[in-house]
C-alpha cells in the first residue's frame, strides 16, 4: 500500500512540474488517503501484535 502512496505522489510532483494542476492535485489527494489508510493499518497492527 505504501508503494501505491509513493506512486500516487511522485505523479503529482510530475504532474506538477508539468503544469497539470488538476491532475496534481487528484494525485495529492489520493496519496494522502492512501497514506492515512496505511498508518491506520500499522497502527491496529502494531496493537495486534503487542496485545497477542
Amino acid at each position: 500500500m505504501l508503494e501505491w502512496t509513493i506512486a500516487f505522489v511522485v505523479i503529482a510532483i510530475i504532474a506538477g512540474l508539468l503544469g497539470f494542476t488538476g491532475i496534481a492535485k487528484g494525485a495529492a489527494s489520493i496519496a494522502r488517503i492512501i497514506f492515512f489508510i496505511f498508518l491506520v493499518l500499522v497502527v491496529v497492527s502494531l496493537l495486534g501484535q503487542v496485545f497477542s
